[in-house]
């Protein structure tokens, strides 16, 4: 059985994500845990979260869920979505400074508050509401989804990859920020897929079909 383990860290939409899992995949079995014994059990791992980086980190930390996540990352088909994406680069500069897992190199950052848009019209923070992910590169998780599809976002800090080749798709809001990034088995989305209907479903429908080779 294709086991999925979604990590809960105390932060984060859990009930909607278990379900969105379920509903695509149905013959799989969704756990919600804490657990790193669940992690290292898992045939692939999803990392969710809602809220602040830093009160993240001091959770997975109390946990010690951040090493199992690290190896999880390194073994097998891993996903992280909005604030579950943002803790898997190097550095954030929320909370005056918090570092992530350094699963993917780069840095968080907020936007800007005097951003506009190609009419002038200021935008406002955080960044909420259909925006429009790009392909970057092809990849299995794009798979029956459109080149510029609409997504559902809530965030205001988005994650800057060190190296262009880690960025996976992109938006525009102000300015053009990695919304999706992949790293050999790890593929994390700045939007949610489960509040993001049939186009999220297909992602995380994906998701559950991934061997984990781009």
């Amino acid at each position: 059985m294709n086991k999925i383990a979604v990590i809960d860290y105390g932060m984060g939409n859990l009930r909607s994500v278990a379900k969105a899992l379920e509903f695509v995949a149905p013959e799989a079995s969704i756990v919600v845990t804490n657990s790193a014994t669940d992690i290292a059990a898992a045939d692939r791992v999803f990392l969710p979260g809602v809220g602040a980086l830093r009160d993240c980190m001091a959770e997975l930390h109390r946990l010690d869920l951040v090493e199992p996540l690290r190896m999880a990352a390194k073994s097998k088909p891993f996903m992280g979505i909005c604030l579950g994406m943002q803790a898997l680069l190097d550095h954030s500069e929320e909370n005056g400074g918090v570092d992530g897992l350094g699963i993917v190199s780069g840095k968080v950052s907020r936007f800007s508050d005097d951003m506009t848009n190609s009419r002038g019209e200021r935008l406002k923070i955080p960044h909420m509401g259909w925006n429009q992910v790009h392909h970057e590169i092809d990849h299995p998780m794009w798979r029956g989804i459109e080149q510029d599809a609409r997504f559902y976002f809530v965030h205001s800090y988005y994650v800057s990859p060190v190296s262009p080749i880690h960025c996976a798709g992109s938006t525009d809001y102000g300015v053009k920020f990695s919304s999706v990034i992949s790293h050999d088995n790890v593929f994390a989305v700045q939007f949610h897929p489960e509040k993001s209907q049939q186009a999220g479903l297909a992602l995380l429908r994906n998701f559950v079909a991934w061997n984990g080779n781009a």
